[in-house]
């Protein structure tokens, strides 16, 4: 058997980042093949992957970030929240999401295809799963182009939003108010003309039975479930919202109170747990 050196160990453990009882571990098994002990680090991280590809990864590391006009959201998941919690951890999420910022992927399967340290998204994350223990899994991918991108991130790394502005030049106050008014209220649009038609037709069949179950007149049952959509409108859409801050006023109305002509294009939001 290869006599295994403390040198090798800890070049091992530098370029796969695993333990170094698995490094040592490796070596021996590959009687010091340096390249084969890397390839038993990662199909080790493939195993466990595998092992706990039916565990629930609902916490983890949500995190946003702007360049330019340019914005980009991403969750790492994991299982517990001592590995969310863990600077590595935060690291490596933070790596993805800059790696969104600079290649601007498409969508979550483009982020996952592309290229980080040498290998790919999905790749780098089997591995960390094989070092962490955990099931981890990139949860969600979002971006926004817009003349003006503003992300918010909470703390504690659990939730984070991204806004899109239809002009370059939006006081960093509103900017900011706006995308916290995002994380709060979790709107369902920007407003009522981006709301799918099936969506406002479900909640005026919830409204219409609901109204019925109450033993509303048939007669003005619609009438009812159309108030229910207005109300539902008001409160899920950004715009229509009562703003935060203000419950006097919308979220529109604050956004116009300093430019008559500034809206919000689109938005992003997404939360663990």
């Amino acid at each position: 058997m290869a006599d295994i050196k403390a040198a090798d160990v800890a070049k091992l453990r530098k370029v796969t980042g695993a333990g170094m009882m698995d490094c040592k571990a490796a070596l021996k098994e590959t009687e010091g093949d340096f390249d084969k002990a890397i390839e038993v680090i990662r199909k080790k991280g493939q195993a466990v992957a595998n092992k706990r590809a039916d565990r629930e990864a609902s916490e983890g590391s949500v995190q946003a970030k702007v360049e330019g006009n340019f914005g980009a959201l991403v969750s790492l998941n994991c299982e517990t929240d001592f590995v969310a919690k863990n600077e590595n951890f935060e690291k490596f999420a933070a790596s993805i999401l800059d790696l969104a910022i600079a290649e601007k992927p498409a969508d979550l399967e483009a982020l996952l295809a592309s290229s980080l340290d040498g290998k790919t998204v999905a790749e780098s994350i089997v591995d960390q799963t094989g070092m962490i223990g955990e099931k981890l899994e990139l949860g969600f991918y979002g971006s926004i182009t817009a003349e003006k991108v503003q992300a918010y991130n909470h703390p504690g790394n659990n939730l984070a939003t991204l806004v899109g502005f239809n002009k370059t030049e939006v006081s960093e106050q509103v900017a900011k108010d706006v995308a916290m008014q995002v994380a709060a209220m979790a709107p369902v649009a920007v407003d009522e003309s981006n709301v799918p038609e099936e969506t406002i037709e479900r909640e005026k069949r919830i409204g219409r039975e609901k109204a019925l179950q109450e033993g509303k007149p048939e007669n003005i049952v619609d009438r009812i479930a159309e108030g229910m959509v207005k109300k539902f409108l008001k409160e899920a859409t950004l715009l229509n919202q009562e703003f935060t801050k203000d419950s006097k006023k919308t979220v529109r109305e604050y956004i116009q109170s300093s430019d008559k002509d500034l809206t919000v294009t689109s938005f992003v939001r997404f939360a663990v747990k």
